[in-house]
């Protein structure tokens, strides 16, 4: 079938029929659901974008523009409808190494296992285009993934993907919220697919397991406070947050794990999102040590890399002092006398911090006798002064 929308823009047998096969493929196209919507404006989101914006919930990797948010036609001239597609991944890791004194692991969250999504979900993308366009030439379409200016959840609730549960996610009746999303907008007059009316009832456990009191409320989340989005800052931390990460290198996946409607949901059906263990909950020790390169070689088909090794460098440290392992202090001792980077050096002085004891107290003072940056010199002395505490230098 070759249509041309100019000439067929009002026949609604025609599209019915494109959207059917559209339904039919998408599994062969690497879709695991798909739904259609009006490109109407979200106006009832601005409100919600605006309030969040005004209270500084925002996590500052947003589109800046909120009428590109709202307004599809902002993206697309004359749109005629939205498409929303998921693809499902794993949440559970089949027989994980173990975490053990002097081998101590971290753990990215399940968005960052496989291969990067976006690159997933760009491809799907690209072979639905591809599949559209042979049936429809003169077809208008623009696709995003994650970085467009359109709220990908508030697409996907609209075209019936999932409902908006209160951790934020989209919950899919079928998936869970274990899904990555993407969206398209099309000139092609779809008819809209019916909205999820299931949703979380009385259940608050994501507000109450939220680490940080980030999910202030039902559907309303503080990004600055989310575990998630602090791991992928690159700037220091403050104690309150460097405690609550615990091992987390990347993500945090709390709010969806206590999530009823995910119990024993998980996904294995692409290869592709398969995660290496070694990789997911990599040895904390050895990756204070990574070269860009070798950091490159280890993390970087994961979406986990977008920031760089900074910040999961930072967080290793953070995880190190967290599990209190005695056996690190050297390692972090050397990070903390060489290592270029005022942030590393100062979240190594925490973390020593964390640790206690007289060889941590040592080479915190070895430090402060060579330490010339301001703000990791009061990052020192907090740690000594910490670690000079009772309990700091009390020995095993």
């Amino acid at each position: 079938m070759e249509l041309k929308t100019s000439a067929n823009i009002t026949d609604r047998a025609v599209w019915d029929k494109l959207k059917r096969e559209i339904v039919e493929a998408a599994p062969s196209l690497g879709i695991d659901d798909i739904g259609f919507a009006t490109a109407d404006p979200f106006l009832s989101l601005k409100s919600v974008l605006l309030d969040r914006r005004a209270k500084g919930y925002e996590s500052g990797f947003e589109e800046p523009d909120i009428d590109k948010r709202v307004y599809p036609e902002l993206t697309l001239e004359q749109p005629a409808s939205l498409i929303s597609i998921a693809v499902a991944y794993p949440s559970k890791l089949d027989n994980p190494p173990k975490s053990e004194p002097g081998q101590r692991r971290g753990i990215l969250a399940r968005s960052a296992w496989g291969e990067d999504y976006h690159l997933v979900l760009r491809r799907a993308m690209a072979k639905l285009e591809e599949f559209i366009r042979e049936r429809v030439p003169d077809v208008r379409l623009e696709s995003m993934v994650d970085t467009g200016a359109l709220v990908d959840r508030a697409v996907a609730e609209r075209a019936g993907i999932g409902f908006k549960a209160k951790n934020c996610a989209i919950i899919s009746p079928k998936w869970g919220s274990w899904i990555y999303l993407g969206d398209m907008i099309t000139n092609i007059p779809f008819v809209p697919d019916t909205p999820v009316t299931e949703d979380c009832g009385e259940c608050t456990k994501c507000i109450d397991a939220c680490p940080t009191g980030a999910l202030v409320g039902p559907g309303v989340l503080n990004a600055k406070r989310c575990i998630s989005f602090l791991t992928q800052t690159k700037g220091f931390l403050e104690e309150e947050f460097m405690v609550k990460i615990g091992n987390r290198l990347y993500g945090c996946d709390t709010c969806q794990i206590v999530c009823p409607k995910n119990r024993g949901k998980s996904w294995n059906h692409r290869p592709e999102l398969q995660p290496d263990p070694e990789t997911v909950k990599p040895l904390l020790l050895p990756i204070l040590d990574l070269s860009n390169r070798e950091f490159k070689e280890r993390f970087g088909s994961s979406a986990a890399a977008w920031r760089g090794k900074k910040p999961i460098q930072r967080n290793a440290l953070i995880g190190l002092g967290n599990f209190k392992d005695r056996t690190a202090v050297p390692k972090i001792v050397e990070v903390m006398l060489k290592d270029p980077r005022p942030v590393i050096r100062g979240t190594a002085a925490w973390a020593l911090s964390r640790i206690g004891g007289q060889e941590a107290l040592e080479g915190v003072r070895r430090a402060l006798a060579v330490e010339q940056d301001e703000e990791v010199i009061q990052r020192l002395h907090r740690a000594e002064q910490k670690l000079q505490e009772p309990e700091g230098v009390n020995l095993n």
